[in-house]
């Protein structure tokens, strides 16, 4: 039996996961992008997608397709950049895999095996996706994830309603993985859930996104705050709104947190992503916006519009015009690695630095929330100009 098939694979995929990734000679100075996706569906090991075995593969066929690599938590670690990325396989099923990189921007290869998940006795999760590690100072890595599970008050002939929650798992070495209970809250449904790295008055800090259903925020909706005694023990009793939906912004229809916020010496800084709908369907873009060092739910500054949104090749995918971020990492040097997926469908990476991130947060107009007030701030800026616009010309 000849296995060139096989062999062209092999040799494609290392060619693939060795391939330097170059920046973007377009920027607009806050961040830059690289040119290459830093992970596909092609990136994951050809030894979880075809049978080696000439005997029981004689044709050499995949036998288990992979069909995304999207929304990655990350963590530095083991001066690694890690990933926990979220893989899709054809068969619709997510589960959690590790990818690894010396420098941060090309190079990730997966770990040898995919996370194994315990499961809770009694009801176990049919879907797990977008995990958040977050590095807390009890010692422990935690990944705050969205569990789904059919909703049993459906209809049987509803095949398609379900319930999502956050799932809780706690780690030291990024392979076995303590299964906690899945957060209790007095919203119907959670999702896009992320552990504050640090105690807040001794007690565990969630951001949370509460909403009545599936897809569905009904009353709920916005990016919320609430306290957990004890993280074996996850039940917030009070969740406050620290950052609303608001009309005709590119956070109108939901939003949700990202990673985990950094602290810098001006605030929290906060990734999150905003959803508007639009005759294309919803559009996903990434927004930033700081809170209080002392007081994590006063926001004190947040640029109008949106910080990064997809360029046109990040909007075609499964699901497009989407940019999603779980996962950023700030190095020691200041450096600031931006994860991000486009259309649920491969991984990016963009750089920045904490004193750039932080000038945009405090320096940028805020929203006015109409299109008159949106005119006046580009006249005012216009008008501040003027004097350095002469100079520059003599």
């Amino acid at each position: 039996m000849k296995n060139s098939h096989l062999k062209k694979t092999q040799k494609r995929y290392k060619k693939l996961i060795t391939k330097k990734n170059k920046l973007s000679k377009q920027s607009n100075g806050i961040y830059n992008r690289y040119k290459n996706p830093i992970l596909t569906a092609e990136h994951t090991p050809i030894e979880w997608r075809y049978d080696l075995n000439p005997s029981t593969n004689p044709y050499q066929l995949e036998r288990i397709g992979m069909n995304a690599t999207f929304n990655a938590g990350a963590l530095k670690w083991n001066n690694k950049y890690i990933l926990c990325v979220r893989v899709e396989g054809v068969d619709r099923k997510s589960f959690f895999a590790i990818a690894e990189s010396a420098n941060g921007i090309d190079n990730f290869k997966f770990w040898e095996k995919p996370c194994v998940i315990p499961q809770i006795e009694g009801n176990p999760d049919t879907n797990v996706y977008d995990m958040r590690l977050i590095q807390h100072e009890d010692g422990w890595i935690y990944g705050i994830f969205c569990t789904e599970r059919k909703d049993p008050n459906a209809a049987k002939t509803d095949t398609s309603s379900a319930i999502a929650n956050a799932g809780i798992v706690r780690t030291k070495n990024l392979i076995d993985w303590e299964r906690l209970p899945d957060l209790v809250s007095n919203s119907g449904q959670q999702r896009n859930v992320v552990l504050h790295p640090e105690f807040v008055n001794g007690k565990y800090a969630l951001y949370t996104r509460p909403q009545d259903g599936f897809i569905d925020i009904g009353n709920g909706g916005g990016i919320g705050f609430g306290l957990v005694d004890d993280m074996t023990n996850p039940v917030v009793k009070n969740e406050t709104i620290i950052n609303n939906k608001i009309y005709h912004t590119v956070y109108e229809l939901k939003n949700g947190l990202g990673p985990a916020p950094i602290k810098t010496s001006e605030g929290w800084l906060h990734l999150a992503h905003g959803v508007r709908n639009t005759a294309a369907g919803l559009r996903y873009v990434l927004y930033l916006f700081m809170t209080d060092l002392d007081d994590l739910t006063k926001v004190i500054h947040q640029p109008a519009g949106y910080f990064m949104a997809p360029n046109y090749k990040e909007t075609l995918g499964d699901v497009s015009n989407v940019l999603f971020s779980n996962g950023w990492i700030k190095d020691e040097d200041g450096i600031v690695y931006i994860y991000y997926a486009s259309s649920d469908t491969r991984m990016h990476v963009a750089t920045s630095t904490i004193e750039k991130l932080v000038d945009y947060v405090l320096m940028s107009p805020k929203d006015n929330f109409n299109s008159q007030g949106s005119v006046q701030t580009i006249i005012d800026l216009v008008e501040r100009n003027k004097c350095f616009y002469e100079a520059s010309k003599s």
